[in-house]
């Protein structure tokens, strides 16, 4: 077989990723001519069709996405090393990309993190709020933040807040004339504000624990929501009872404006951890996100 251009190999990697010539094209500056005969190549050269073309775009044929697979960390690898040497240790620059949830992100990620922003002008941050357990490598993600429990096996993971502890909470004006839940299963007979997973589409369970003993409930109610800050708001509004982390219900319970249950039933998490691949440490920017976020 004829040497491999590893050009060609970029390119490839490029319309893989953009599912798209037309994309692909302009960021090269080349014509989706000049792209189609480079793929042909390729594909001529392996013997293999990697791309499977169609009006809509194109996208990997089984053989293509083995190739990406085993392609990517390489040259993620050689990105990783090449933004080393071009930030400097004196002036660490580029950006970090976090997936997180919102909680997280509002309550450790953003206070640790805006003062470096501060100092390090040459650093961008993004942070994306989302409740999919996602492959935060195929996502092009630096990082992730999840409870600990949550964190992949061979992932990288650091601790980055102490235990959270989650409540049921409801204000006083639902609660008036309502009886108050003794225990878990008393849930079932009042209005409940849930939360929806992306990753399995539905509604999240409700933990609890008591004496050993672990409880878990699928509550109902009339609202759904798919971030914690808007639980928090239909609680207050007196639309039923909310599952939330201790410190985002505590303003509210020493201002009166809620009242909590099944204290003796609230479990705690070990606190939420950030995760990544080992290869993401070269990064100088990366390295002062994990100094400001260590405990």
């Amino acid at each position: 077989m004829a040497k491999t251009d590893f050009n060609h190999l970029q390119v490839f990697l490029l319309v893989a990723r953009e599912r798209s010539f037309t994309r692909a094209a302009l960021q090269l500056g080349v014509s989706q001519s000049a792209l189609s005969h480079t793929l042909r190549t390729l594909e001529e050269q392996l013997g293999v069709r990697l791309l499977a073309r169609s009006t809509r775009g194109v996208a990997p044929t089984e053989a293509g996405g083995r190739l990406i697979a085993s392609l990517e960390a390489h040259y993620e690898g050689i990105e990783a090393s090449l933004l080393m040497l071009s930030e400097g240790r004196d002036k660490p620059a580029g950006t970090i990309r976090i997936s997180t949830h919102d909680h997280a992100a509002s309550s450790v990620l953003w206070p640790k993190l805006s003062p470096l922003l501060t100092r390090y002008p040459d650093i961008k941050l993004e942070l994306n709020i989302n409740y999919g357990l996602i492959d935060i490598v195929a996502e092009r993600y630096d990082a992730g933040v999840r409870l600990g429990d949550q964190v992949a096996q061979d992932m990288i993971a650091m601790r980055i807040s102490e235990p959270l502890r989650m409540v049921v909470v409801a204000a006083p004006a639902y609660l008036q004339g309502r009886s108050v839940p003794q225990c878990p299963q008393d849930l079932a007979a009042h209005q409940c504000i849930n939360l929806r997973l992306p990753t399995y589409d539905n509604v999240s369970a409700w933990e609890f624990q008591k004496d050993g003993r672990s409880v878990e409930m699928r509550v109902d109610g009339q609202c759904i929501f798919s971030t914690t800050p808007q639980k928090l708001e239909a609680a207050l509004a007196g639309h039923g009872f909310a599952w939330l982390p201790q410190d985002m219900a505590a303003p509210h319970l020493a201002a009166g404006r809620l009242r909590s249950v099944l204290d003796d039933w609230s479990p705690t998490y070990p606190g939420y951890h950030l995760y990544y691949p080992s290869r993401r440490q070269s990064s100088a920017a990366f390295a002062l996100v994990l100094d400001a976020l260590r405990l």
